[in-house]
């Protein structure tokens, strides 16, 4: 079919272009660092959830969010309807994307100012798009949500916990952004697959625009994400899967929950484990973390920590563990994307083979396939 190869070849374009942009605008952030450093570095080495060693610019979504929209105008005509659609999704990003970068800048923007803005971000989302969340094909909810208020509220919630989830794996290089083009590269495939080449156009251009993110950040972590780049990743990420099952109804609504699971969990399970287990806030930050007891137990005594260049490497080795447990939820969610009880039958083997590895791990009881890169002695 002549239109659909056009279509392809569009979506493909987006996202080459997107890559080389987002590495373009990546080498400029690094050769003025001089410039910008004292605003866009992190220079604080000591925080429970540091894992750098030197301070390094937290701006990377800034080449994100400019090589989707460089490469959004030089791809599509200027009256064409991917350019307006892709710019209404850039328009509902900004609230959330610009508060966070202003954190990486100023490091005084509170956790709940970051969180309104997110559903800022959704509220304008769902009146772009006319998209808000009216059955989730669970316990007859479709009489709740009809009540337009409460699906409004209801959506936001959905987008703005997504987009906050993504913020909160945001802990070594490539761990977010990889999450985040294995995401979105399967929801480019079920859009395929179900013939919106919208969205699967946008998938394109942000998959790629995230590339080349992490062609600087993968594995020595030239720069970070920063709140702002974590947060790009996870509203897109959010409203990508609301735009597929709210555009196409063949698409179970369960499909994005398992997609996203590993954020989604590790959200709601830091937050039992913050304010059930530990009776304390649940923004209170600690060290806690999935990525984090893997890097602390599992790789953290393979490699000689008085050198600065494994250090570098424990912490990119880390993230792989993560991508193999994304990857756990994203296969059966490729090929039951359209299967409520296949979904829901995952999503529940997920979370019991998360609990299963996080208590291993906290007990030292980690299965020896775990040590890629160190035997089991090592352990600290």
């Amino acid at each position: 079919m002549p239109c659909e190869n056009d279509q392809m070849k569009q979506a493909i374009l987006a996202l080459i272009s997107s890559f080389f942009v987002a590495i373009l605008v990546g080498y400029l952030i690094l050769r003025t660092q001089k410039l910008h450093n004292r605003y866009s570095s992190d220079h604080n080495l000591s925080g429970v959830q540091k894992f750098h060693i030197k301070a390094v610019p937290r701006i990377g979504g800034i080449a994100i969010i400019v090589g989707a929209f460089v490469a959004l105008i030089l791809v599509s005509d200027r009256e064409s309807i991917y350019q307006k659609f892709g710019l209404n999704f850039l328009l509902a990003t900004a609230p959330v994307f610009i508060t966070g970068l202003i954190e990486d800048l100023t490091k005084k923007i509170s956790a709940r100012t970051r969180l309104l803005s997110a559903f800022i971000s959704s509220l304008g989302a769902g009146y772009l798009f006319n998209c808000w969340l009216v059955d989730i094909q669970f316990m007859g909810l479709e009489h709740l949500l009809a009540i337009p208020i409460i699906s409004i509220l209801f959506t936001c919630f959905a987008l703005a916990g997504v987009t906050n989830a993504f913020n909160l794996i945001d802990g070594y290089n490539g761990l977010a952004s990889m999450v985040g083009i294995i995401v979105l590269t399967t929801i480019a495939y079920v859009s395929y697959r179900v013939d919106d080449y919208f969205l699967l156009f946008i998938c394109c251009l942000f998959t790629g625009a995230i590339m080349g993110f992490l062609f600087w950040n993968y594995p020595k972590g030239l720069f970070f994400l920063g709140d702002g780049g974590a947060y790009l990743i996870g509203f897109w990420v959010a409203l990508c899967s609301l735009l597929l099952v709210t555009r196409n109804h063949e698409v179970s609504k369960w499909f994005p929950v398992l997609l996203c699971i590993y954020p989604i969990f590790e959200t709601l399970f830091t937050i039992y484990r913050r304010v059930i287990l530990h009776k304390q806030g649940a923004s209170q930050p600690d060290a806690l973390h999935l990525h984090q007891i893997i890097y602390r137990r599992i790789l953290r005594g393979s490699f000689n920590q008085k050198k600065e260049i494994n250090i570098v490497i424990r912490n990119s080795m880390t993230s792989p563990y993560l991508w193999g447990l994304t990857l756990m939820a994203t296969l059966p969610a490729i090929i039951f994307w359209s299967n409520k009880v296949a979904l829901q039958i995952f999503i529940v083997i997920f979370v019991i083979t998360y609990c299963w590895l996080y208590r291993a791990i906290v007990r030292f009881q980690v299965p020896k396939f775990l040590f890629f890169f160190g035997e089991k002695k090592h352990i600290t």
